[in-house]
């Protein structure tokens, strides 16, 4: 293996001229055609697995090809602008790599950058732990960072900027804070100091640390969404629910709007019926749609606008709100939130109003958490809302959904709904056949009769699980090869 000599690269102290450009791609994966970064190769001595080391930036802008034992340098001709600052880590670090990549006209097309689990530099770097390929992973799914970013980056002071402990995150700054968002970058970076500072209290530090941990953990996405296809949205509302086209139909033309602005709809939507109507079923469709991670906020648990905006540090037992979580367990700032009984959101105990909170987190300009202090983008956030009572909703929370009533099933729908979809799914789900049952037409109407009064379709599901669960017992217990379920059966199984 080649020997470097890094005392004598530690010296250097004329900032080296860049040999490369920087291309600002938002390129989700890379290959030869969209390559992290191109080298000088006009020998063509680089294979596929190329395992060597970049140089430190004071030393100039290259790759040290370790060619068994002959050292050769490679400009780095073309960059992604993403991956400059971890090439720049790479090279500071001493960190050994091995490259994929591909010959090409214009030159070595760099794909994939490994670590060798080489230690290098004395100290234990976040390197060595399955960090490098965190990192690139993260850069993939980033968007280019702004030109003024990368020129600001370029003079500001990054000293001592060594995802949860300090290391890591003084890595991740280093290697990814240019995609930040701006005010994220520049409180991470306030954060950092206070986590490191010996001139504030432990607790200080450790709370600074947590934070800095939960905000640096989720991936800062674009709000650019893809098309849907109305005929699949379609399909996913079908396989949820049972009838109510029309309001699939809204739900649908809510949604599409996307097709046109590739950006969220302006505003969510919000389910109002009776209970068992379907509308969580609904809002899990949504998100299947969406494809976006979701979170449910049950509103009847919420009493205190604290459980939703988190706690002040001052305190010893501080901690980030609901709101702040989800985001955090999502790992994601495109969420799709499921608020759960929205009527129930006025609901507060003395302590304020949990429907005011909600109010800032819909309005897309930004929620605040009291643990984190920093300012988070709302713009990739839907809310889906449920509720039975509509006169129970504030007119300010009301405004802010498209407002999607479902009526109660008719009596007839009940019926094909128990024969068509709840009867068949708990067969499959317990492993029975559907000659082992069977249910006559008296038997059928009696059960239609025991639940004429009750709204939605929950109670029917449920008398469909006890009736197989019981044809089940008979056919286990008893050795029955099939139960006929007469009116009479049902009527003493239910009632």
């Amino acid at each position: 293996m080649a020997v470097f000599d890094f005392n004598q690269q530690k010296k250097e102290t004329v900032k080296a001229e860049k040999t490369y450009e920087l291309v600002y791609s938002s390129e989700r994966f890379s290959d030869s055609e969209h390559p992290i970064m191109l080298l000088e190769d006009v020998a063509g001595i680089m294979v596929h697995h190329s395992s060597g080391m970049f140089t430190s930036p004071a030393k100039g802008t290259a790759f040290l090809y370790d060619n068994d034992g002959t050292e050769t340098s490679h400009n780095i001709l073309q960059i992604d602008a993403r991956f400059e600052n971890l090439v720049k880590w790479l090279g500071e670090n001493h960190i050994m790599v091995r490259l994929s990549g591909a010959s090409t006209e214009k030159g070595y097309a760099v794909y994939k950058i490994l670590e060798t689990g080489v230690a290098v530099r004395g100290s234990k770097l976040s390197g060595e732990n399955g960090f490098l390929q965190f990192m690139i992973e993260r850069l993939l799914q980033s968007d280019a960072p702004s030109k003024e970013v990368v020129d600001l980056d370029e003079i500001e002071d990054s000293d001592d900027m060594k995802l949860t402990s300090i290391q890591s995150i003084t890595d991740y700054l280093m290697c990814a804070g240019s995609t930040l968002p701006d005010n994220i970058r520049l409180w991470a970076r306030r954060n950092l100091a206070v986590a490191k500072s010996t001139e504030v209290t432990p607790e200080e530090r450790r709370h600074a640390q947590r934070a800095l941990s939960i905000m640096l953990n989720i991936q800062w996405k674009n709000t650019e969404f893809q098309p849907i296809d109305p005929v699949e949205a379609r399909r996913i509302l079908d396989e949820e629910l049972y009838g109510l086209d029309h309001v699939k139909q809204r739900i649908i033309e809510t949604i599409i709007q996307i097709n046109r602005t590739h950006t969220l709809p302006a505003y969510g939507i919000l389910l109002i019926g009776p209970a068992g109507t379907g509308k969580s079923q609904i809002a899990y469709a949504v998100a299947k749609i969406l494809k976006m991670a979701w979170t449910t906020l049950e509103m009847s648990s919420i009493n205190d606008p604290e459980q939703l905006t988190g706690s002040s540090r001052i305190y010893a037992n501080a901690k980030p709100g609901l709101i702040m979580e989800a985001f955090a367990n999502a790992e994601s700032s495109n969420l799709l939130f499921i608020i759960n009984e929205l009527d129930k959101a006025s609901s507060g105990k003395g302590n304020g109003n949990p429907a005011d909170v909600l109010l800032t987190l819909l309005d897309n300009l930004g929620f605040t958490d009291n643990y984190v202090e920093c300012n988070i983008p709302t713009t990739g956030v839907y809310p889906i809302a449920t509720a039975n009572d509509k006169d129970a909703i504030s007119a300010p929370l009301m405004s802010r959904f498209a407002v999607i009533e479902l009526p109660d099933y008719t009596l007839e729908e009940k019926r094909v709904i128990f024969t068509k979809f709840a009867m068949p799914k708990v067969l499959k789900r317990i492993g029975l056949r559907r000659e082992e049952i069977v249910i006559t037409d008296e038997a059928l109407d009696a059960v239609m009769e025991i639940f004429k009064e009750t709204s939605g379709i929950r109670d029917i599901e449920q008398a469909a699980e006890h009736i197989a669960a019981h044809a089940l017992y008979l056919i286990e217990v008893e050795k029955m090869s099939c139960v006929t379920y007469t009116a009479e059966m049902i009527q003493s199984l239910l009632v």
